[in-house]
C-alpha cells in the first residue's frame, strides 16, 4: 500500500494565493507563533487513541508529557461536534501556552455540573471575555464569528478581536490535511519548535530541514501511521530542498543492512550532479573540497548504523564505471568469504561531500557486493555486512521489515529505518527526561520523504510487530479502555462502506460508542438511558446505507453511520419501554416495523415514527416477559411473545393466529422456532413445543429454575447450573456463574459460547459439544463472534476489565 497524494491537486493547493482578511476557517484564528497545531474531527476518538496506543502510553509517563497533558484540563469538558484545533506556542518567557478553536454550539461547554468551576467576565475595549477556572487551571474564552476560542493566554484572546492579514503559507499547508484521520499535525520550524530532530544523527535538525510539516495520523492500539507533506518557502535554506529537480529512486540500502543494526538512512536521486549542486547551495560553499568521479554513477547513498560504528553503501547504476573511479584504491587489507576488503585513502571524502548527512571522517575500508560499494570505519562491520548479504539474512529479508514495507513507498528521496534502540535515541533527542521505554516489540520503524514539485510527501510508521500466530491459537488483537466503566456487552455492527464489522458499546454514563475493528473510536453519543437488548441495523432509505436502531427506557433511536439522529427520531415515550425494540421486515423489502413493548402493551411503528394503524393488538393479559419475535413458516407470518402464564402467536395485524391448547407458568426465556415448532421453557425447566394447530408438547429436561435456552431451526442448546447441553450432548462445567449460551452459524459451522463471570473465562464449543482448541480465554461477558475484517479468521469481542473491550482472533 503506497501513501501518495495527487501531485496535481497538491500543486494547485500549495500554489494558490489569497489576500483577503476574512476569517472563514478555523485556521484563520490560530496564533501566529504556534509551533504545533493539532486538528481533529473526533476529539473523543483522539483522546481514546492516545490513551490506548501502546507506544504513546510509554511516552505519556514522561514528565514533559504529564505537564503537557495537565495543561489541557479544558479538553476534558469540551464536547465539540465538528473540527477542533489545539494550538501550542511559547510566550516571551518560554512558557507553554495552548489555544483551542472550534465551532460554537450550546452543548460545547456546559458548566452547570462542573465541580470547582469559577466563572468571571472581563472587559476589553467594550468586548466581553470569559475567564474560567477549573481545578486551578485558568483560561480565557470568547465566541467570535460563531467560533469558540479558548486560550491560556489572555493577550492572545484580546488580540483575536483584531483582524490581521491571513497567513497564506499556513492556510495552504492546512488545506492538505485529511479530516478522516485520527488527527492532523502541523509543525512549524522556529526557535521554539517542538520537534528537534527525527534522525539518528541529531545534527540533522528539524528547523534546518524544512519550514512546515503537515501530517495526518492514523492511530490504533499497536501502530501509528502518518502521511502528509512538508514544504519550505525558501528553497535554499532547507535541507529537504536539496532534492529539488531530482527524481526519487528505489531505496535498496536494506539489502545490505544487517538485521541487528540500529537502522539506516538512505537518500536517492537520479542525477548526482544536480543533487551535489543543491547541496553546495545549502552548505553555502563555492565548490566541494575534493573532486572525485566516485559518485558519478551513484543513485543511492545509504548510512548504516550499528552501535558506534557506521557504514556507507553506495548503490551504483554502472558498476564498471564506479570500479574505474577506485582504481587507485586497490590496497587489499584482507579477504573475507572470498570478498576483498580494501583500504580507502580519503576517509574524509564523505563528510566533505555529503555534509550534513554524513559528518564522520573515519571510513577507512570498503568492499564491493554486486552493485553496492560499502565503506566503513570497522572491518568487523564490513564482515558482518558481507556475511548477512551472502546468507540472505539482511534486514530486507526479515518479516518485521516486510510488514512495515507494505505501508511505505518503494521510492523515496530520503528514508530512515530504525530498530528499538535507535527509536529510543530519536525520542531522547526530542523529549527531555524520557525514561527507558519498552520498545522491543517495535522492531522496525520508518520515515520517508518523497520530493515532488516544491514540496515533499511524507510517509511514516511506528508499529508493534506481532509474532506470527500459530494455527488454532487465540490472539488478543486489542484491548481498548474507555474513560468510564462499561454498562453492557460489546456488540458487532456492519460497516456498509467496507462490509467489515465494528463494535458498539455503552458506558455507565449512557455514552454510546462506535469503535472500528482496529480499536479506533469513531464517535461517542450521549443517550437518554441504557440500551435495551441488542442493537439492530436497518436500511431506512433503501440505498444500502445502514442505520442503528434500538430503544432505551423512554426513547427509540435511529442513528446514521456518524452517530447522528435520523429524523424524525428519537421518539420520546412517557411510559417506560420494558423490552428491547423488535424490528420486523416481513417480506425482506425494507418496509420495517418497529415494535415497542410497554408493560402489557405493544405498539407498532413505521420508519416515519408513525403508528401502524393496521396493527390492532390491544394488550396482553399481564406484563410481557419476552421480546416479541417474528417467525415465518410457509407463507404465513407469526409474532410471538409471552406473559408468565400465556403465550401469544399473532398474525401481522395483531390478531390471534394460534391459540395454544395448554398454557404454563413460563420462564423469561425467548420463544424460538425449533423443528418447525414454537419452542420455549417453563419456570420448572420443561421444554414446551407448539405446532401450527395449537397442539402442545411438554418434555422434562431436568433444568433448574434459573436456566437458559437457545436454538436454531435444528440445534437446541440449554444451560442449567453447570451443565451445558448441545444437541443432547451434555458437558459438565466447573460450578460458576454462566452467561446465557450464544449460538453462531459461520462458514457452515455452528459455535456455542458461554462465559463464567465468576472465573472470568469464556468458552467456545462446536456442535458436537467439543471445546474449540485453546479455549477458555479471559472474558467477562457474553461474546459476539464473526469475521470482522477481510481475512478468513474469526474474531470475537468480549468485555475485559470493567472499562475495557477485548478483541480476540481465532487463527
Amino acid at each position: 500500500m503506497k501513501f501518495f497524494y495527487s501531485s496535481l491537486l497538491l500543486f494547485l493547493i500549495l500554489s494558490c494565493s489569497k489576500s483577503k482578511h476574512e476569517r472563514s476557517k478555523l485556521i484563520h484564528f490560530a496564533p501566529e507563533n504556534a509551533s504545533l497545531i493539532l486538528k481533529t474531527n473526533n476529539l473523543e476518538g483522539l483522546k481514546s487513541s492516545l490513551d490506548n496506543n501502546d507506544f504513546i502510553e510509554g511516552i505519556s509517563k514522561s514528565v514533559a508529557f504529564t505537564n503537557f497533558n495537565e495543561n489541557l484540563e479544558l479538553l476534558k469538558y469540551l464536547k465539540p461536534t465538528s473540527e477542533t484545533l489545539i494550538c501550542f506556542s511559547e510566550n516571551d518567557s518560554d512558557s507553554l501556552e495552548y489555544t483551542i478553536i472550534t465551532k460554537y454550539s450550546k452543548e460545547l461547554f456546559e458548566t452547570d455540573s462542573l465541580p470547582n468551576y469559577i466563572a468571571e467576565t472581563l472587559t476589553y475595549k467594550n468586548r466581553s471575555i470569559n475567564k474560567s477556572t477549573i481545578n486551578k487551571h485558568v483560561f480565557y474564552s470568547i465566541v467570535l464569528d460563531s467560533t469558540f476560542i479558548a486560550s491560556t493566554s489572555k493577550l492572545f484572546i484580546e488580540n483575536s478581536f483584531n483582524t490581521k492579514p491571513l497567513n497564506t503559507n499556513l492556510e495552504k499547508i492546512y488545506s492538505t490535511t485529511n479530516s478522516d484521520k485520527t488527527a492532523s499535525i502541523i509543525l512549524k520550524a522556529n526557535k521554539n519548535t517542538f520537534l528537534k530532530s527525527f534522525f539518528i544523527n541529531d545534527t540533522l535538525l528539524f528547523k534546518t530541514f524544512t519550514n512546515y510539516l503537515a501530517i495526518d495520523t492514523d492511530i490504533s492500539q499497536n501502530e501509528i501511521i502518518i502521511n502528509g507533506i512538508t514544504k519550505d518557502s525558501d528553497s535554499t535554506k532547507s535541507l529537504i530542498n536539496i532534492f529539488k529537480n531530482t527524481i526519487p529512486q528505489e531505496n535498496q540500502t536494506q539489502n545490505v543492512t544487517p538485521p541487528d543494526s540500529d537502522g539506516f538512512m538512505s537518500f536517492t536521486f537520479n542525477n548526482f550532479k544536480i543533487f551535489k549542486k543543491n547541496l553546495i547551495k545549502f552548505n553555502k560553499k563555492d565548490s566541494l573540497i575534493s573532486a572525485t568521479t566516485l559518485f558519478d554513477n551513484i543513485i543511492e547513498i545509504g548510512v548504516i548504523y550499528k552501535d558506534n560504528d557506521k557504514a556507507i553503501a553506495l548503490n551504483s547504476l554502472d558498476v564498471i564505471g564506479t570500479h574505474d573511479a577506485l582504481l587507485s584504491e586497490q590496497n587489499n587489507i584482507e579477504t573475507y568469504r572470498q570478498v576483498d576488503i580494501f583500504g580507502f585513502s580519503t576517509p574524509n571524502l564523505f563528510a566533505e561531500t555529503l555534509s550534513p548527512f554524513i559528518t564522520s571522517n573515519t571510513f577507512e575500508y570498503y568492499c564491493v557486493l554486486d552493485n553496492f560499494f560499502v565503506y566503513s570505519n570497522s572491518i568487523n562491520m564490513l564482515q558482518q555486512i558481507i556475511a548477512n548479504y551472502q546468507n540472505k539474512t539482511t534486514l530486507s529479508q526479515q518479516p518485521y521489515f516486510l510488514d512495515i514495507k507494505e505501508q511505505l513507498s518503494d521510492q523515496a528521496s530520503l528514508m530512515l529505518v530504525t530498530n528499538p534502540s535507535a527509536l529510543q535515541t530519536i525520542l531522547n533527542h526530542n523529549i527531555d527526561n524520557l525514561s527507558k521505554l519498552k520498545l522491543e516489540a517495535y522492531k522496525t520503524s520508518s520515515l520517508q520523504f518523497i520530493y515532488d514539485n516544491h514540496f515533499a510527501h511524507v510517509n511514516g510508521i511506528i508499529k508493534k510487530n506481532k509474532v506470527k500466530a500459530s494455527l488454532h491459537s487465540i490472539s488478543e488483537e486489542f484491548n481498548i479502555k474507555l474513560e468510564n466503566d462499561l454498562l453492557n456487552t460489546p456488540q458487532l455492527a456492519t460497516n456498509h462502506i467496507n462490509k467489515q464489522k465494528e463494535i458498539i458499546i455503552q458506558d455507565v454514563n449512557n455514552n454510546l460508542y462506535l469503535i472500528s475493528n482496529t480499536g479506533k473510536i469513531l464517535w461517542k453519543k450521549q443517550l437518554h438511558g441504557p440500551v435495551l437488548g441488542k442493537i439492530e441495523q436497518i436500511d431506512i432509505y433503501k440505498n444500502g446505507r445502514l442505520q442503528l436502531v434500538f430503544a432505551t427506557p423512554n426513547r427509540v433511536y435511529v442513528l446514521d453511520r456518524n452517530g447522528k439522529d435520523v429524523a424524525p427520531f428519537p421518539s420520546k415515550f412517557n411510559d417506560k419501554i420494558t423490552q428491547p425494540l423488535s424490528v420486523f421486515d416481513y417480506d425482506k423489502n425494507k418496509n420495517y416495523r418497529l415494535l415497542v413493548t410497554q408493560g402489557s402493551n405493544i405498539l407498532m411503528y413505521d420508519v416515519s415514527a408513525k403508528i401502524v394503524r393496521g396493527f390492532t393488538f390491544k394488550n396482553a393479559n399481564n406484563t410481557i416477559i419476552s421480546q416479541p419475535q417474528h417467525f415465518r413458516m410457509g407463507n404465513k407470518d407469526y409474532i410471538g411473545f409471552k406473559t408468565e402464564n400465556k403465550l401469544y402467536l399473532l398474525d401481522r395485524t395483531g390478531k390471534t393466529r394460534i391459540t395454544p391448547k395448554t398454557n404454563y407458568n413460563y420462564s423469561s426465556e425467548a420463544i424460538y422456532l425449533y423443528n418447525n415448532k414454537f419452542t420455549t421453557t417453563t419456570k420448572t425447566g420443561d421444554l414446551i413445543s407448539i405446532d401450527t394447530r395449537g397442539n402442545v408438547a411438554s418434555v422434562n429436561l431436568n433444568l433448574a429454575e434459573h436456566h437458559h435456552l437457545e436454538t436454531t431451526s435444528k440445534t437446541l442448546v440449554t444451560l442449567s447450573e453447570n451443565k451445558l447441553t448441545i444437541k443432547s450432548k451434555t458437558i459438565e462445567l466447573d460450578y460458576g456463574n454462566y452467561t446465557k449460551p450464544q449460538i453462531f452459524y459461520i462458514y457452515d459451522k455452528i459455535y456455542v459460547s458461554t462465559t463464567d463471570l465468576q472465573s472470568q473465562k469464556t468458552f467456545l464449543f462446536d456442535s458436537q459439544a467439543e471445546m474449540i482448541q485453546n479455549f477458555p480465554v479471559y472474558g467477562n461477558s457474553i461474546i459476539y463472534l464473526d469475521n470482522i475484517d477481510r481475512d478468513r479468521d474469526l474474531e470475537f469481542v468480549v468485555k475485559g476489565e470493567s472499562n475495557s473491550i477485548l478483541l480476540y482472533q481465532i487463527n
